[in-house]
């Protein structure tokens, strides 16, 4: 199947995927046959993720398709991020941290050896 309007007219739901995941759930989608509406000009932030309106009947086999191919997607009312996006920036504030304070401990060595 394709990208069609039609989808927003019947028994839907609204699932945001990651810009990062949407090719490749795209790609999923048509692989397995699914009917599905997406109009990447409509939406405004891509930071939200791409909004896809998936028909209801398909809940199961969308639903098995995310966790196979450890895609993140959320719903409107649930929001979910990537955690693993936000746990290498958390290591990268860590190591910056690390060399400012390592920093601050060198110059106050060689002052006090000055």
């Amino acid at each position: 199947m394709a990208n069609s309007i039609e989808v927003k007219f019947q028994e839907h739901f609204k699932l945001n995927v990651l810009f990062k995941d949407y090719i490749l759930f795209e790609n999923l989608l048509l692989e397995n046959n699914i009917d599905y509406y997406c109009n990447i000009n409509e939406n405004s932030d891509i930071s939200d993720g791409t909004r896809f309106f998936l028909l209801d009947k398909d809940r199961i086999i969308i639903d098995q398709l995310l966790m196979d191919n450890e895609i993140i997607a959320s719903t409107e009312t649930i929001l979910f991020s990537d955690y693993r996006q936000e746990r290498k920036i958390q290591k990268f504030h860590f190591l910056v941290y690390s060399i400012v304070i390592l920093i601050l401990v060198l110059i106050i060595l060689i002052g006090d050896f000055i």
